[in-house]
């Protein structure tokens, strides 16, 4: 019986140390997670007060500044944290596709998409129940299997263009490159960061050649304003520039940072809306 007593009381003892230092174990790692989230949130504070003092020294955005330089992981006590800002209005906003569905119909040419991607993108986001010729309304989305409506709204995120008609995940990351998806309809493209599909599809009449000869013409010497990027545009040919379709400022970004700290890490990444000088945040995720 003494024996029974001493085995039972040796085990017990064991599980209890082996429960202790899981305990231990589980604090440590929250802990390390607690850190790496607080350096996460701090590099998306980083970020805005560097677009602010940005904004601050100059009307121009290009791939030369500061803030778009990749900078090397920063140590810090216990681990490290990167972060990156990335311009995103030289992309083609697709919630400009409503009024813009020509531009887009010539990216999409470009990429060798199916043009009637374009129509049904306009269906999807405008309000009216008038289906474009190749796009879908309600009644379409409602025949479907998994039946849903039409959104009637302007898309969130890039992701949800897996609902629309005709799009699927090879001309999602087909257009990766190209898009963004910013709140505001009708936003400008910068001229200074848009790769030479996007010129081609902004630019009426401007030819793909020409388009990446401004792209690499810029790399040297960025765009100063409109009047110097019309001035560079090849002459004649019926090139068509529309100056509310065009800048060379960007209101809006996407901050990306990952902090590590012991075992833990978090990504954080943010779509910033550079209003009045200070960013805001439009869209944020941890993780």
């Amino acid at each position: 019986m003494v024996l029974l007593i001493v085995a039972m009381a040796t085990s017990l003892a064991a599980y209890m140390a082996l429960q202790q230092n899981l305990w231990q174990r589980q604090v440590a790692s929250q802990f390390e997670r607690a850190q790496a989230r607080q350096l996460g949130v701090a590099g998306m504070d980083w970020a805005r007060a560097v677009l602010a003092e940005d904004a601050r020294g100059n009307n121009i955005d290009h791939e030369k500044e500061i803030w778009n330089l990749r900078l090397p992981a920063i140590p810090v006590e216990g681990g490290e944290v990167i972060g990156a800002i990335e311009d995103r209005q030289g992309l083609f906003n697709l919630n400009n596709v409503v009024n813009n569905v020509a531009q887009f119909q010539r990216l999409l040419s470009v990429l060798g998409l199916p043009a009637d991607l374009a129509p049904a993108l306009v269906d999807w986001i405008d309000t009216g129940t008038v289906v474009q010729p190749g796009g879908a309304e309600d009644a379409y989305y409602l025949a479907l299997p998994q039946p849903y409506r039409a959104a009637n709204r302007a898309l969130a995120e890039l992701g949800e263009l897996t609902k629309v008609k005709g799009f699927d995940s090879r001309s999602i990351e087909a257009l990766r490159r190209y898009v963004s998806v910013l709140p505001a309809a009708d936003t400008p493209v910068n001229v200074n960061f848009a790769p030479a599909e996007v010129l081609y599809a902004v630019i009426g009449g401007l030819s793909l050649s020409d388009a990446r000869l401004l792209a690499q013409q810029r790399q040297t010497q960025p765009f100063k304003d409109i009047a110097d990027f019309k001035q560079r545009m090849p002459q004649g040919g019926g090139i068509t520039v529309v100056d509310k379709d065009i800048s060379v400022k960007s209101d809006y970004f996407w901050v990306t940072g990952r902090a590590n700290v012991g075992q833990a890490q978090v990504v954080t990444q943010a779509l910033m809306q550079r209003a009045s000088n200070w960013p805001t945040v439009v869209w944020q995720s941890v993780q």
